[in-house]
């Protein structure tokens, strides 16, 4: 595995900045407003043939809540900070190479000391001092006083501007543990990715933390608590999984400028790049016109797609406390079982390959059996059917219900070839790809789908005139 590097300090000192910097890429939200970043981040770069995983944390203030030494082990719920603290904690202890930033600009802070003293006390990995903003050289003077932090010799960048970061990457991979001699590389295969999505506080990141049976992202009652989407790779069953807890996607009209514009932006993105989405619906609310927008974004881009109907424990203690009058709600019963999957079949039928499971991130029901379709459902974006029986498929079906005719013309399929797995991708042959309505599109996915499957993933079926180059 690459070595860990993590990246601690205040809020706003930079460590966003200098961690898009180094990756090559806007991973982590940046914005001039303290406590932006939350969750842990990571993200792979390479310097003088090293490559190591850096990791961008929240800002550390650690004024109040969680006693220091004991953020992250008490298992008490708190303030958001406390979550923010202990995802800090959990990246210093996990990581080889610990990077403390600071801001030149304002010198030593009350929380700047709180922080040395935090590493100087629990940190057992080395510990490297990085002075951010030292963006002119009476600022990269000023920081030798960042030598009372005990911590050594401070490294002066400016993450903006470049200045230093060399420098502050040679010390890095100096520090780095040394490589194991016939280490092997990591597989290049096909990991699938699934990304879980769903509106703000349907829990989403708590989902995340029942499969992977540790908190590995914050979860919390408030809407918009995950920012920044996170990648974490596991095994299950012997297979492995990437996951992406993402942000609740709120709708346009109440998007909050800045940090929650980019991270509907962020979740929009992790859609894009995955293989399968978890549409998360809550079950004492059911599905809404939010709901169907983020479905359609799915289905847009052919992912494969899991409705799961949150909460359903507390949807059936709301049912029964309404049976027996203790919580009489008549305006808003909710729906038993197969009466909710039926509605939601109909309100979701422009995707119905998409299997519906009833689960509770909280009490873990169901879980498995979520992880379990989500293979399946990668199986079948892999699926590769042969030119011969694809042909018999689609002939048959041409057979029992023939083309339109079109400007006096009928419409012609010669041939079809399937161009690409990840997803299913089918190209038709034809003398007019101009003239192919609709609902003969709708027609031919249905039978594509009666003959190989495809449960749970969108298909792309495209159409050609006869001589264009086929692109596998």
């Amino acid at each position: 595995m690459k070595p860990l590097v993590a990246i601690v300090g205040r809020p706003n000192v930079g460590k966003s900045t200098f961690f898009n910097r180094m990756i090559g890429e806007r991973l982590a939200i940046v914005q001039d407003m303290p406590g932006t970043t939350r969750d842990r981040l990571y993200g792979d770069t390479d310097w003088n043939g090293r490559e190591f995983t850096l990791i961008d944390t929240g800002g550390l203030e650690l004024g109040s809540g969680v006693p220091v030494g004991q953020i992250g082990l008490t298992g008490q719920p708190g303030d958001i900070m406390d979550h923010v603290k202990a995802q800090a904690q959990l990246a210093i202890e996990e990581a080889d190479v610990i990077v403390f930033m600071v801001d030149a600009r304002s010198g030593i802070t009350a929380a700047d000391e709180e922080v040395a003293d935090l590493l100087r006390r629990f940190a057992t990995k080395p510990v490297i001092l990085a002075a951010n903003k030292a963006d002119n050289e009476a600022r990269r003077q000023d920081s030798v006083e960042f030598y009372a932090l005990g911590l050594g010799e401070p490294i002066v960048v400016s993450a903006i501007s470049g200045i230093g970061t060399g420098d502050l990457l040679d010390r890095i991979v100096e520090e780095l543990p040394p490589e194991e001699e016939g280490e092997e590389e990591e597989d290049e295969e096909e990991i699938p990715r699934i990304a879980i999505v769903g509106r703000p506080n349907v829990g989403k990141s708590s989902l995340l933390n029942a499969i992977l049976g540790f908190k590995r992202s914050i979860v919390s009652d408030v809407p918009g608590t995950t920012r920044d989407a996170i990648d974490t790779t596991f095994e299950f069953e012997g297979r492995k999984l990437k996951l992406i807890d993402t942000a609740g996607i709120r709708r346009r009209g109440r998007i909050t400028p800045g940090i929650e514009k980019f991270s509907v932006l962020r979740t929009s993105r992790a859609i894009e790049r995955c293989d399968i989405a978890l549409l998360l619906i809550d079950a004492s609310e059911g599905l809404t016109a939010q709901d169907t927008h983020i479905a359609g974004e799915i289905l847009e881009q052919s992912k494969g797609v899991i409705v799961i109907v949150n909460k359903w424990d507390l949807a059936q203690q709301q049912r029964a406390a309404e049976r027996e009058g203790i919580y009489p709600r008549p305006d808003e019963e909710i729906p038993e079982a197969e009466e909710m999957r039926k509605q939601l079949e109909e309100d979701l039928k422009f995707i119905p390959y998409a299997p519906v499971i009833f689960a509770s991130a909280k009490t873990g029901y169901h879980v498995q059996s979520i992880l379990r379709t989500a293979l399946n459902i990668a199986d079948m974006r892999y699926l590769r059917v042969s030119t011969s029986r694809l042909n018999e498929v689609v002939q048959e079906a041409v057979r029992h219900h023939h083309t339109t005719i079109i400007r006096h013309k009928p419409f012609k399929i010669y041939y079809a070839t399937q161009a690409r797995v990840n997803p299913p991708t089918f190209v038709f042959f034809v003398n007019d790809p101009e003239s192919v309505h609709f609902s003969y599109t709708r027609y031919l996915e249905n039978r594509l789908r009666d003959a190989f499957g495809f449960k749970g993933t969108g298909i792309r079926l495209q159409f050609r005139a006869r001589g264009e180059k086929e692109t596998r």
